[in-house]
């Protein structure tokens, strides 16, 4: 693309506003039938190297049959050749993607978890240099910008942009009105807006866009200064698809080689600070070989200057 449009424009497949039309009633035993289906076509959700013993077919159903009637847990399922393969398989009969009315309401607090620290300390080290405009992509209704603000001091001047889908952009805005929070954190579904940004923040959102970090800091034509990755699910020797249910909807989710990730930043002209990775954030993918040994990290990187 010669120009960054919108946001669900430029990223079609992670915020989709795409519905599936559900059932009156989810048929469990019908869609499991349907993925012990691609099962015997060499196509599984699960592991791609052996046919499942009866024991593990048991235990598959048992895990496809909480997936689809979940409700509030972090689940995972499934291995895709792609990001798009992920999105194609989804169960039938589930919403796909974050651009959903209640979900921009329900999910997530302005909670500091353990592995928030990292990303606080950059921020504050970003801000106490004199950065004042933060661009978090896929920021949902500000939630870092709140939990964060319990802490630190942020600059009167501070410009905090939230980029996310429609949805809940609007729930975003709604919320800092009755917060009196609309004069520092503003809301946008266009990527465009990052270019030249003090601070590009993804937390927790980067596994969600079909492009990878290198391919979204290409299409800006004034990188940010810093990028801060936390929350960025990954592997250590090779990338994953998988689709991640989030209650009332499931998303195509990459787990990408963390090599990849880290190199892709380097090559957009930026030199490393810090990296950690995120003890105490689970995430695993059962049923598929490797899916134990993902993990989530941050990162700090720093652009260089011309």
């Amino acid at each position: 693309m010669s120009r960054i449009g919108g946001l669900v424009q430029t990223f079609p497949s992670a915020f989709s506003a795409r519905h599936l039309v559900p059932p009156p009633h989810l048929d469990i035993s019908v869609a499991f039938a349907n993925v012990r289906a691609t099962l015997s076509q060499g196509l599984s959700m699960f592991s791609r190297t052996h046919a499942p013993s009866i024991e593990n077919a048991d235990a598959e159903a048992a895990y496809l049959k909480k997936f689809l009637s979940n409700k509030d847990e972090n689940l995972f399922m499934g291995s895709f050749e792609s990001f798009q393969s992920a999105q194609a398989n989804a169960p039938k009969g589930l919403k796909i993607g974050y651009d959903e009315a209640d979900s921009a309401d329900a999910l997530y607090s302005h909670q500091i978890y353990n592995w928030d620290y990292a990303p606080l300390f950059w921020l504050s080290d970003a801000m106490s240099a004199g950065h004042t405009s933060i661009f978090d992509l896929g920021g949902h209704v500000g939630i870092k910008y709140y939990a964060f603000k319990r802490v630190l001091r942020y600059p009167e001047q501070i410009q905090w942009t939230v980029c996310d889908v429609p949805s809940v952009v609007k729930a975003g805005e709604r919320l800092a009105l009755e917060r009196g929070a609309s004069a520092q954190l503003n809301f946008c579904t266009d990527f465009g807006r990052a270019s030249g940004a003090d601070v590009l923040m993804l937390s927790g959102s980067l596994q969600y866009l079909p492009e990878t970090l290198g391919e979204i800091l290409s299409q800006l034509a004034h990188k940010p200064k810093r990028v801060l990755l936390n929350i960025t699910a990954t592997h250590s020797h090779k990338t994953m698809y998988t689709l991640n249910s989030i209650g009332d909807a499931v998303c195509p989710y990459r787990i990408q080689f963390q090599d990849e990730i880290l190199a892709d930043i380097r090559l957009a002209g930026y030199k490393r600070r810090d990296v950690w990775r995120n003890d105490g954030k689970p995430i695993q993918i059962p049923f598929v070989e490797g899916g134990a040994d993902a993990f989530y990290f941050g990162c700090c990187f720093d652009r260089v200057s011309a």
